[in-house]
């Protein structure tokens, strides 16, 4: 089978096509400043060996010759590394084209003023064609920094509005959400409460295997499909913006790796449920929010020596133990504290907490002066 780098142009796609007519552009551009460099350099110094000899015809030919050859190596290799960073880039929007332009006339002015001095002080024709030279390479180089970081750039001018268009890419703090999550209704709550700013992206696979479990015959799996297709819906009512993603990824078969191998394409965060998904995407470099673990982690602290009010509701698993339950649902262990089971509004003493899968476990003892003291001198008397 023949590979298209061994193709003839003309049956070349029109986008190859289009890549390659543009690096031969550049290329010839560069390869010619330099050229015209050489002869004005290999000119001035066969002037300088012999004005009236052979010398400047020498060097002439052999400074057209060297700055040709240095130019096409040089010009091959700057235009093979921004195809590489270009061939990175699959979505070009209109705002990376805007800022792509836009910084690459500033480089190229950059790269004419930096110029400015050398000429002022070298006094050499020369000067000219490498001045050109390098502000070509900096414009280039403009080019490529406005595509890959044109979103960032254009913002950062105070012109976001020529960048925000449909179909551009999603914001780095956008969540792409996969089924455990969309199953979930952390993102609803989320959204309610004003923290989903970046939005959210739904790819186009994972709503397809929602909407298959919404249909299946299992009718947990398929109230809780149904609830989470309507929780998209309540997002978009209240203004968060919901992106749907054609983008495929035919290499996965499993909706879970599709789903991350697009975050990490996209540069978005990962909002999943699965704490297995979450370790994974970690390992690959690519931003998670398990949501599983918000409630946990936003749950209270209650450092040592803190003062808690609880109602003893039944002992605990070791002798003299009492347990109690904080208003958020958190286990309270109160040490020597059997005797008031029943009792409400038990003053103790934070002396440990731990988290664990089901929540905050505080374990405490009875404030100094408490019930436990007035019990035991009712038993002493």
């Amino acid at each position: 089978m023949q590979h298209s780098d061994d193709l003839p142009l003309g049956v070349l796609p029109q986008r190859e096509r289009e890549s390659e007519a543009r690096a031969v552009v550049f290329v010839e551009v560069l390869r010619l400043l330099l050229v015209v460099g050489g002869v004005i350099g290999g000119l001035q110094v066969g002037d300088d060996l012999g004005k009236n000899t052979s010398a400047p015809v020498i060097g002439i030919t052999l400074g057209a010759l060297i700055a040709y050859v240095i130019g096409g190596i040089v010009g091959r290799l700057l235009s093979r590394g921004m195809r590489q960073g270009v061939a990175r880039l699959r979505r070009m929007p209109a705002g990376e084209v805007f800022a792509a332009s836009v910084v690459g006339t500033t480089g190229l002015l950059l790269g004419l003023v930096a110029g400015l001095p050398v000429i002022a002080l070298v006094h050499s024709s020369v000067d000219y064609p490498l001045v050109a030279a390098f502000a070509w390479v900096l414009c280039g180089f403009g080019v490529q920094l406005g595509v890959s970081k044109g979103r960032e750039i254009v913002k950062a001018a105070g012109l976001s509005h020529l960048v925000e268009r449909a179909g551009d890419p999603p914001p780095s703090t956008a969540f792409l959400v996969d089924t455990s999550a969309m199953l979930d209704r952390h993102l609803l709550v989320l959204g309610q409460a004003g923290l989903l700013a970046g939005g959210i992206v739904l790819p186009r696979f994972v709503v397809d295997e929602v909407r298959t479990l919404a249909e299946g015959p299992d009718p947990v799996s398929s109230r809780r499909a149904r609830r989470g297709l309507e929780a998209m819906e309540a997002l978009r009512e209240a203004g968060t913006e919901v992106r749907t993603s054609e983008e495929e990824v035919p290499q996965f078969d499993d909706t879970a790796d599709r789903a991350l191998a697009l975050a990490h394409r996209l540069h978005v965060r990962l909002a999943t449920c699965s704490s297995e998904l979450a370790k994974r995407a970690i390992d690959d470099g690519v931003q998670v929010v398990d949501l599983r673990r918000l409630p946990t982690e936003l749950t209270p602290d209650h450092p040592v020596g803190e003062r808690l009010v609880v109602d003893l509701v039944k002992e605990g698993r070791q002798p003299r133990q009492a347990v109690g339950y904080l208003p958020d649902g958190d286990m309270v262990v109160v040490n020597d504290a059997s005797h008031l089971v029943g009792r409400s509004q038990i003053e103790v003493v934070v002396s440990s907490s731990r988290q664990t899968s089901q929540g905050l476990l505080v374990f405490a003892h009875l404030f100094d002066g408490g019930p436990s003291a007035l019990a035991g001198d009712a038993s002493t008397d």
